[in-house]
């Protein structure tokens, strides 16, 4: 903004004194070509060259800036095109996470029902083990308590034949 504010200050500053002196840009003054020699007014050569390169310098810019605005146009899209591939790639990246916690889970489910399983069908089985070993102590011991019970009737038997007292007795 600076800049067009002096250039325009120039140019005005430059138009002030091209107009003050108007009389002295049109007087035709001698010039030497090389070859030959011409009359034409000197500051009105100098002033045309200098519009001349002020255009072309404008021309130029213009041209510079247009390059630019379409060089940034470009990278601009092209950005875009990256910023959405990455977009693309990290959904992706979280779809195949998601997919590996879904099968991690799943597995680590069926591993405790596998456990959970395992675990019932040994309870079972030493559920069962210990009723067999119940039921052979209960068969172990009304094995004992019939023979005792044998035994006593016999020594029961032979006391009332021997005229004794039974031995359940003499045990009180």
């Amino acid at each position: 903004m600076v800049r067009v504010l002096v250039l325009f200050v120039a140019l005005l500053v430059m138009a002030v004194f091209t107009l003050l002196n108007w009389p002295a840009f049109v007087a035709p003054t001698p010039l030497s070509l090389g070859f030959t020699t011409v009359q034409a007014p000197l500051p009105m050569l100098l002033l045309g060259a200098f519009v001349f390169i002020s255009v072309w310098f404008v021309v130029w810019a213009l041209q510079l800036q247009g390059k630019a605005m379409l060089e940034a146009r470009r990278l601009s899209k092209d950005l875009q095109a990256q910023r959405e591939l990455a977009d693309k790639a990290e959904a992706s990246r979280f779809t195949e996470l998601q997919g590996f916690l879904s099968a991690e889970l799943a597995r680590l489910n069926q591993s405790g029902l596998d456990a959970r399983a395992a675990v019932n069908s040994r309870f079972d089985q030493l559920r069962r083990e210990q009723q067999v070993a119940l039921e052979e102590a209960a068969n172990g011991i009304s094995a004992h308590l019939g023979e005792l019970e044998d035994r006593l009737e016999r020594s029961h038997g032979l006391a009332a034949e021997l005229d004794r007292p039974p031995v359940r007795e003499h045990l009180r």
